[in-house]
């Protein structure tokens, strides 16, 4: 059963910090008992209490206090990386809605290290179809309008639109398009980093 949520404790931040400096499978396994404490735990009741929040707002949210499901894994892939520590020095969370494979639909994303807490919205990777509903959007004179006016006032109010995933416009669409900076996007997400708040020690969290 899990816990009412009432905030991660600052040994959450202690344990990333250490774990940033002790990277290793032994210094993890003998602090295994602290990462269930001061991280799994937190973090599954606050995936079940910011699930039921935001299910009034989108009925349809998916918040599944589960490893792979809205809680990421803790061991990094590393084989393909250069970078061979084994361990993520983060928590992160996924919230989404809709059908089919999670990470194929809209959701929100809180992602906590020892210096940084950050919340984003959207979706990181289009797949092929709703890749190609995007670019169409994009350059459609009244919804690239309505699209390019929304980017610009999250990007106003303070908040960090996207990452480019390309460095050409793709094939088939006019780089001189008014609107041709979101071909460059593969995905649309909007994230603000906001440290390390007070209200993250408490439920006030929500």
């Amino acid at each position: 059963m899990t816990s009412a949520f009432k905030g991660f404790p600052k040994e959450t931040i202690q344990f990333f910090n250490a774990l940033e400096a002790n990277n290793n499978k032994t210094w993890f396994n003998a602090h295994k008992p602290d990462f269930e404490d001061y991280v799994m735990s937190p973090a599954r009741a606050f995936v079940v209490a910011m699930g039921e929040r935001l299910r009034e707002l989108s009925p349809g949210i998916v918040a599944d206090p589960r490893v792979n499901k809205s809680i990421f894994r803790i061991y990094r892939d590393v084989r393909f990386s250069k970078d061979k520590t084994p361990y993520k020095t983060n928590l992160g969370l996924w919230f989404w809605t809709g059908a089919g494979h999670k990470f194929e639909n809209p959701g929100y994303y809180f992602h906590m290290d020892a210096e940084n807490l950050m919340l984003a919205v959207g979706i990181h990777n289009f797949v092929k179809p709703l890749l190609k509903a995007y670019r169409d959007a994009v350059v459609d004179e009244q919804l690239g309008a309505t699209l390019a006016q929304a980017v610009k006032n999250v990007a106003q109010a303070g908040y960090n639109v996207g990452e480019i995933s390309y460095k050409r416009t793709p094939r088939g669409y006019d780089p001189e398009h008014p609107n041709a900076a979101l071909l460059l996007h593969g995905g649309l997400t909007a994230g603000i980093n906001l440290g390390l708040p007070e209200q993250l020690h408490s439920s006030a969290l929500i």
